[in-house]
């Protein structure tokens, strides 16, 4: 709704000047970037799973399986090192953030290299092993990318970045879904992997062709930090060795929270934390079971990648962009909303659609496409919220403990889906999901009358 007393023509030229923003050099490379980060994403995930109930492995332990991604929960634990330290040689060829990336790219290139020659009917501790590698890898490259991405853009442009992210994102999901689901279907899973593993490519090209972003925060001012020349001081006689572990380890994990809830105050910065953990769990709690759900209601791998993966995800390129201009034009909280009330939706059309006696490819279209668009918003909306609470001094460490907490709750949801759906069945597991997008939606609605008249 436009704002009351503002011309419609004023009105629509704010609207296409938060849309040229996507004109600006650094969004490109932020697509490409995205691309890199959202290519494992569903071959550790929903394209795993798939390859898993095709070769026969019980629902109840593809549910297990997604334990494994339960790394890139705990990825604030060595974001520190990712933040401060630098790679030796590497660092002074291309930087922090570049060097970490680099680093993080090559893994996941070999990664998937090494799921392209699993055979979960022999092996699945194998393939958990590799899921956990690949996990890892990617982890660490979501790490040092969405540093970059904050440092390399002013706060107002914060959402159109993240759109631009998710963009690229969302595009190698189609790759990582419906790519290699076709792949699979024509040359079989192995070479489906392999050939994800050559488009690893594309960050690493990207990583060598990037400018370095200037830092915010001076590594010298962040050395200084009172904290830990306090500590230095107090432990003169420890060896030397020591002394640098903890002051690193104050520096760069006990200062970044300090600094978030000093921002924010204790009370607020708490109920920040708990939405963000509770914001996603929809997603997370049904991902696992979404391609089995597809496989046993009979639909082929063929029709899946089209009509799942190709037009359902390629509805959400859109709706990237919609969420972009919609977080600039009406800020953060609303897309925030729009995006729970959506995913909310899409989880009760999941829901209807188990109970078709013959379920339709156009039934299957329409609801991924909604799913997909509320996954677009959700997820871009939520990027510029976590940008907007980091501090330039912390980009790193504080982004990735923001996003290892969304993860956590909704991927111990995730591994017991199975066990779920064999409890209560699809229709009313999908009902339950759309339940777990209420708590978030109270806690935003909580955390802006507290805020009120504040920046969140």
């Amino acid at each position: 709704m436009a704002s009351v007393g503002i011309p419609a023509g004023e009105t629509q030229r704010g609207w296409l000047q938060a849309a040229r923003v996507y004109l600006q050099p650094h969004m490109l490379a932020m697509l490409f970037l995205g691309f890199s980060s959202g290519l494992p994403f569903y071959l550790i995930f929903q394209t795993l799973s798939a390859w898993l109930r095709q070769d026969g492995i019980l629902r109840s332990t593809i549910g297990m399986l997604a334990w494994a991604s339960l790394i890139y929960s705990l990825k604030f634990a060595w974001a520190p090192v990712v933040d401060r330290w630098p790679l030796p040689f590497a660092h002074a060829w291309l930087g922090r953030r570049r060097s970490w990336m680099l680093l993080a790219q090559i893994g996941i290139v070999l990664a998937l290299v090494n799921l392209s020659a699993s055979h979960p009917e022999q092996s699945v501790p194998h393939v958990a092993l590799g899921a956990l590698l690949l996990a890892f890898c990617a982890a660490t490259q979501d790490i040092a990318v969405d540093a970059w991405r904050i440092e390399s853009a002013p706060e107002p442009q914060q959402g159109a970045m993240a759109a631009a992210y998710q963009l690229g994102y969302r595009t190698a999901l189609i790759v990582g879904s419906a790519g290699a689901l076709a792949l699979a279907q024509g040359f079989g899973w192995h070479a489906s992997y392999s050939m994800m593993a050559v488009l690893g490519a594309v960050g690493i090209v990207t990583t060598l062709l990037i400018r370095e972003p200037e830092p915010r925060a001076s590594r010298e001012s962040l050395l200084r930090e009172q904290r830990v020349v306090d500590w230095l001081e107090g432990k003169a006689h420890w060896p030397h060795a020591l002394r640098q572990l903890g002051a690193g380890l104050i520096g760069g994990v006990l200062c970044p929270l300090i600094d978030f809830f000093n921002r924010r105050g204790a009370a607020t910065a708490v109920l920040v934390l708990v939405l963000v953990a509770s914001y996603r769990l929809t997603e997370y709690a049904m991902g696992s079971m979404v391609n089995p759900f597809y496989i046993d209601h009979g639909y082929t791998l063929d029709q899946i990648a089209m009509v799942v993966k190709v037009v359902g995800l390629s509805v959400s390129l859109v709706g990237v962009l919609i969420a972009g201009v919609t977080v600039a034009r009406l800020g953060v909280v609303q897309a925030l909303a729009i995006g729970s009330v959506l995913i909310m939706l899409s989880s009760l059309s999941f829901a209807v659609l188990a109970q078709a006696h013959s379920p339709t490819l156009l039934g299957l279209g329409v609801v991924n496409s909604l799913d997909n668009l509320a996954q677009a918003m959700k997820g871009t909306a939520l990027i510029a919220f976590l940008s907007a609470l980091t501090s330039p001094r912390y980009t790193a460490t504080q982004y990735a403990l923001f996003s290892s907490l969304y993860i956590l709750a909704g991927k111990v949801l995730e591994g017991t889906s199975g066990f779920v759906v064999d409890a209560i069945g699809y229709a009313h597991f999908f009902v339950y999901t759309a339940s777990l997008a209420i708590p978030g939606l109270l806690l935003l609605y909580w955390l802006t009358r507290r805020t009120r008249g504040q920046a969140l």
